[in-house]
């Protein structure tokens, strides 16, 4: 299973911008490996960066895009689904049942729900404690950048956090053209891991990789 190592930092050293990188991500890993699954096309740079301390997980994605679209009608957090967007997936173990997902844009909304395999959707469940899930998005001149922080005793909660690695699947929505009376957002898909699956599809376990916690 692919895996992407997430360095240690002391604690109190990051605080979460969604703006401008702070000098302490220069200390992870950058991991680049996004593709289009299902396309021969190269896809737009996504880069992601993950961090922790004793006490919350950081993840930030800094995406390519010189077309950012967001839609926005009521700012519900499934309008998120209709826009360009990052996405985590946090499983228990591959069979699903269940697992977590955020789905994050550019102005920071979070769609957050449970999923049972194969495609139980959730939404009317959100990450049991607010304080526990941070977000901040910010665009730039070359796209935008999502930044979070999830305390590490959340993920211990929800039975994710198992020693010391997280199962998670690491996605991107790349909106083409926001919808429009009767259709759809049009998306083109990007992942870390290529899912087995000849259709475009996150939701299966092929999906997922392993995020390992530095000791």
């Amino acid at each position: 299973m692919t895996e992407y190592i997430v360095k240690r930092i002391k604690q109190g050293l990051l605080t979460i911008t969604g703006q401008e990188m702070h000098p302490v991500w220069e200390m992870a890993d950058v991991n680049s490996d996004f593709t289009f699954p299902w396309e021969n096309e190269k896809a737009p740079k996504t880069n992601f960066r993950a961090l922790h301390d004793e006490q919350y997980f950081y993840f930030r994605f800094d995406v390519e895009d010189d077309n950012v679209l967001t839609y926005v009608d009521e700012d519900h957090k499934m309008e998120v689904v209709h826009s360009d967007r990052v996405e985590i997936f946090f499983r228990q173990d591959e069979k699903l049942n269940p697992y977590y997902c955020l789905e994050m844009d550019a102005r920071g909304r979070v769609l957050d729900y449970m999923t049972h395999y194969y495609r139980d959707f959730d939404y009317e469940w959100s990450w049991p404690e607010s304080q526990d899930l941070e977000v901040k998005a910010s665009t730039n001149t070359k796209g935008y950048v999502v930044e979070g922080a999830i305390k590490l005793s959340s993920l211990e909660g929800l039975g994710l956090l198992k020693n010391r690695t997280l199962e998670a699947g690491l996605y991107r929505g790349y909106c083409m053209k926001l919808p429009e009376e009767g259709l759809d957002a049009d998306l083109r898909w990007i992942s870390w891991v290529k899912p087995d699956s000849k259709d475009p599809d996150f939701h299966i376990p092929s999906s997922f990789g392993k995020l390992k916690l530095e000791v």
